[in-house]
């Protein structure tokens, strides 16, 4: 064997034993691997950390109802804002609207009710007595307008007056009636009801029996109706007859009336010519 041969020999066997060493560490490395995989598999499970639950929604928060701007825009009621305004109620009734579960239902005169207050006047009220008039225009909880069926019949409401001031409620066909012994009236118009506020217009200011006393005055009665008198027609008149001719025309038997005298003109005659023949033979005898 010469030396090339040698040499082609030698470089053969070199690269028959580095193939073998890459095959048994690529194999190696390979289950090395895999059992890793198994060990895992086989070990006891671990618990994943589950993804965080999302917290629920906030509830909405409640409009806030500012009574002031509300009954300065919304109708003729700066009478009644007057009063609340100079009595401090409008503070109370503002807190018993927004910071309350129960709400407020509130019951407010037009300008008008007040104008057309005569008797009794609120002019000779107290200053405690004034904050009690108001207070029982106001229900501590806000009933909407399909509520009051429900309040209809049931007895007194009490006010944010307290005590005795209560108030009565009739719903015909869905129409609302107040009721306070002084002041019987209605609900005329709805001006805001979203819960937790209900404001509503009435014709007449809410007058309370614990203010003015039990001596309620009855209503005024209604006129008598006036009696027509029914006139007869004349006996010679154009309706005597039905207003059927008798085959003359309008201007005819009118001329006819004119001409011919009636009965008792005729009458009237005869009676003057035998009073002068009685009176003048009289004459003769004596």
């Amino acid at each position: 064997m010469n030396t090339t041969q040698i040499s082609i020999a030698c470089t053969f066997l070199f690269l028959c034993v580095t193939l073998a060493h890459a095959q048994a560490g690529y194999g190696a490395t390979s289950d090395s691997g895999y059992g890793s995989a198994l060990l895992a598999l086989s070990s006891p499970a671990t618990e994943l950390p589950l993804p965080p639950t999302p917290a629920p929604a906030p509830e909405p928060i409640p409009e806030y109802v500012n009574l002031t701007d509300l009954l300065s825009v919304a109708g003729p009621f700066s009478t009644f804002l007057h009063y609340l305004e100079s009595t401090k109620l409008i503070e109370t009734l503002q807190t018993q609207a927004n910071d309350t579960e129960e709400g407020i239902t509130l019951f407010v005169p037009k300008d008008t009710a007040f104008s057309n207050l005569k008797k009794p006047s609120l002019s000779n009220l107290t200053s405690d007595q004034l904050k009690q008039l108001c207070l029982f225009h106001a229900l501590p909880h806000y009933y909407s307008l399909s509520d009051f069926k429900n309040l209809s019949g049931s007895g007194p409401v009490n006010t944010l007056a307290g005590g005795a001031y209560t108030l009565n409620f009739t719903d015909d066909s869905g129409t609302v009636h107040i009721g306070s012994g002084w002041t019987n009236t209605l609900v005329s118009s709805s001006v805001h009801a979203k819960d937790p506020v209900a404001i509503y217009q009435v014709n007449k200011v809410l007058l309370p029996e614990a203010i003015f006393g039990t001596d309620i005055p009855p209503p005024a009665p209604a006129p008598a109706p006036v009696a027509v008198p029914d006139v007869a027609p004349v006996a010679d008149g154009p309706d005597a007859d039905g207003g059927k001719g008798k085959g003359k025309g309008v201007g005819s038997d009118t001329a006819a009336r004119a001409s011919t005298p009636s009965s008792s003109h005729r009458v009237t005659g005869w009676r003057t010519v035998v009073m002068v023949a009685v009176c003048g033979g009289l004459v003769v005898v004596l």
